[in-house]
């Protein structure tokens, strides 16, 4: 297994990113990468900056035991989960998911469930600023919905 998991506040290049998870096993012949951004706008209400909060160690713990779970569930070589902390702006860059496997089908599936259970189950703690104040934001029905696909009971439930 080969894998890592990062809580940081500085933005990532994912180009690079993906050029070192892909470096580490030559039969990597698939490599699926999500990118999540911060919106403007949020259930109809503009967002003008959103600070995420963390509990260090406890919310790497936390995503490497799920991509541990992935391993297990999926045939895939490699896996890298970046996480951005602190204050950001609409359009920044908050979470970077790769994963590596010899053949598509298992990378994306992988990602998918990576991607779904870092929405509703990573401990992260997401404040909306807007010009109507600060809110914290909960994870949604449909996000729990998505986690729920792969048998896992959400804990917002």
């Amino acid at each position: 297994m080969c894998y890592s998991v990062v809580i940081q506040e500085k933005d990532f290049d994912v180009s690079q990113e993906m050029a070192l998870l892909r470096a580490l096993d030559r039969g990597v012949g698939a490599i699926c990468s999500f990118v999540g951004t911060v919106r403007d706008r949020n259930e109809g209400a503009q967002v003008s900056s959103m600070e995420l909060e963390h509990y260090p160690g406890m919310t790497e713990k936390s995503i490497e035991a799920m991509i541990e779970s992935a391993f297990k569930r999926f045939d895939i070589l490699g896996a890298r989960v970046i996480h951005r902390v602190g204050l950001l702006q609409p359009l920044d860059q908050i979470v970077l998911v790769l994963v590596t496997s010899a053949h598509r089908g298992q990378s994306f599936q992988a990602c998918e469930y990576l991607m779904d259970y870092l929405k509703t189950q990573a401990p992260f703690w997401k404040k909306e600023i807007a010009p109507s104040g600060a809110r914290w934001v909960d994870a949604r029905v449909s996000d729990d919905q998505a986690l729920e696909r792969w048998g896992i009971v959400s804990q917002n439930s």
